[in-house]
């Protein structure tokens, strides 16, 4: 079922047709953009689990030019946590890799047009970034501190932008970030000048960058349906008067 109704929201983005859902913009944005230079042209109904594609050029949206790519990726991730950062051991990260690649769920997922290969990309990349800037804690302030925390808030954006489960990860960050900046406060020998530009980095990378980025997801996301569509009636009447083909299109709609 999860596959019928995120292949459909793909092609709404690629027929730019406005929908409403429950979930953040940008994985379904994806699907479509993957399904757009696959060259899939938006006209497969999706109307119920099973129905067989036929012509339809799916397999973009399917696979391969995202949903694999993303899980290959997973399983690098993971290994550059384990070897890099968390265990340094080559057997321990090796185990990791291999116990993610030959996995029966993470196989199925990333088999079918689904947010979770997507999400769970994000959270890893969130992970490990912010694993990458600890690491950079004897150079605060220099260049790869600033690209991983940086980083790190790119990722925490992305999680959230295609499920709002990435508030877990956002989580951490956080608890990881309080810890960091409450260590920071008792080293006596740094002055409070110093922790302030720690804490407005942190500010800056962790809190004002994702959601500048979130934001700017929807703002595509609102650029790019400006057709009317099933999800018209959750919204007002001046929003409505913006969508080609609604009864309202043009409409002096008064304040």
């Amino acid at each position: 079922w999860d596959e019928t109704h995120f292949g459909k929201m793909g092609s709404y983005y690629i027929n730019r047709t406005f929908f409403f859902d429950v979930h953040p913009p940008l994985g379904k944005m994806l699907i479509g953009l993957a399904g757009y230079l696959s060259g899939y042209d938006g006209t497969f109904p999706f109307q119920k689990p099973g129905d067989r594609y036929e012509q339809h050029n799916y397999v973009g949206m399917r696979g391969v030019r995202l949903y694999r790519l993303v899980s290959s990726w997973l399983a690098l991730l993971c290994f550059s946590v384990q070897m890099l950062e968390l265990s340094k051991s080559l057997p321990a990260a090796l185990l990791t890799a291999f116990i993610l690649i030959f996995d029966t769920g993470c196989i199925t997922l990333s088999q079918y047009i689904l947010l979770d290969p997507i999400l769970m990309f994000f959270l890893m990349g969130a992970v490990l970034s912010m694993v990458k800037y600890n690491s950079c804690a004897d150079r605060p302030f220099s260049a790869s501190w600033w690209f991983w925390l940086s980083l790190t808030g790119v990722n925490l954006a992305g999680a959230m932008g295609v499920k709002f489960v990435g508030l877990f990860v956002v989580l951490l960050v956080g608890l990881n970030t309080i810890y960091d900046l409450w260590d920071l406060l008792g080293n006596l020998s740094l002055s409070l000048v110093v922790f302030g530009k720690h804490l407005l980095a942190r500010v800056l990378c962790l809190i004002l960058l994702p959601l500048a980025l979130y934001t700017a997801m929807f703002a595509v996301h609102f650029t790019v349906l400006n057709k009317s569509g099933p999800g018209d009636g959750f919204f007002s009447s001046a929003f409505q008067s913006q969508l080609i083909g609604n009864n309202l299109y043009n409409v002096s709609v008064p304040e």
